[in-house]
């Protein structure tokens, strides 16, 4: 049976071999918690797009 060693006295590489050992994988699934955007919140990028075209001088000339 191991002795146990606190990890502030275990050297370097011991230390790394137990954070090693702790971390598990997700096998390709990200840990985030993701949910859909809601349509009521403001949103600049869509904002950005509209504006991106020139609408507003199309507009113009088809008055003009």
């Amino acid at each position: 049976m191991k002795k146990y060693i606190p990890k502030e006295k275990l050297s370097k590489k011991a230390k790394r071999q137990l954070d090693k050992q702790a971390r598990k994988t997700w096998n390709g699934v990200s840990p985030v918690t993701r949910k859909p955007t809601s349509k009521k919140k403001y949103n600049r990028k869509k904002l950005q797009k509209f504006g991106s075209t020139d609408f507003g001088v199309f507009c113009c000339f088809i008055y003009l």
